[in-house]
């Protein structure tokens, strides 16, 4: 079954409020059923993560926390961050090192998500597709998958759009100079 979570990548009309109170309601009971303390700053520090759908690093919760707390310190948010993510509220995008939230936490699965050069909006894929060749890749190598988190760099719907290329290039060049691959994949035509 494949999925799209996150909403893929919502439109700029989006309820994002909704997002985050099905996320808190969620994270709450979760930890309520797993007899894991949701304390208010990790609460707090979750909240944030799901204040956009952009990936957030740990200064940057940070800086918002020093706002409301005067003591708020980088280990008391990697301290939160480490609870979130092994209770799967959260996953960090290894590349940009941030954070999003996880849009199906009682689902177990690895990460994947598609990144925005452009806007930097995070969409989180769930597609067992994605998993199982690289399952069955590995398996004919003779390798045994433990931990993978898949990131993919291209344009969101949004930005393309708008015309807008990765950080100011023009649309149709990706990293490296790479033109990017048609919707139906390379070797189209």
């Amino acid at each position: 079954m494949k999925t799209i979570q996150n909403e893929g990548f919502p439109a700029e009309d989006h309820d994002h409020r909704h997002c985050l109170d099905r996320a808190l309601e969620r994270a709450a009971a979760i930890c309520k059923r797993r007899g894991a303390r949701l304390t208010d700053l990790r609460r707090r520090v979750l909240e944030l993560v799901w204040s956009g759908h952009k990936p957030l690093g740990a200064y940057d919760i940070l800086d918002a926390l020093r706002r409301e707390r005067r003591g708020a310190a980088p280990p008391t948010v990697y301290r939160a961050l480490d609870f979130l993510t092994a209770q799967g509220l959260v996953h960090r995008i290894e590349s940009l090192n941030c954070f999003v939230g996880c849009s199906d936490p009682e689902l177990p699965h690895s990460g994947q998500f598609l990144i925005c050069t452009s806007c930097g909006s995070a969409a989180e894929l769930n597609d067992v597709r994605i998993d199982d060749a690289i399952r069955d890749s590995a398996a004919e190598a003779g390798f045994t998958v433990g931990r993978r988190t898949i990131e993919v760099n291209g344009l969101c719907p949004h930005c393309q759009e708008q015309g807008r290329g990765p950080r100011g290039r023009p649309p149709h060049i990706i990293a490296g100079g790479t033109p990017p691959l048609s919707p139906r994949g390379a070797g189209d035509g």
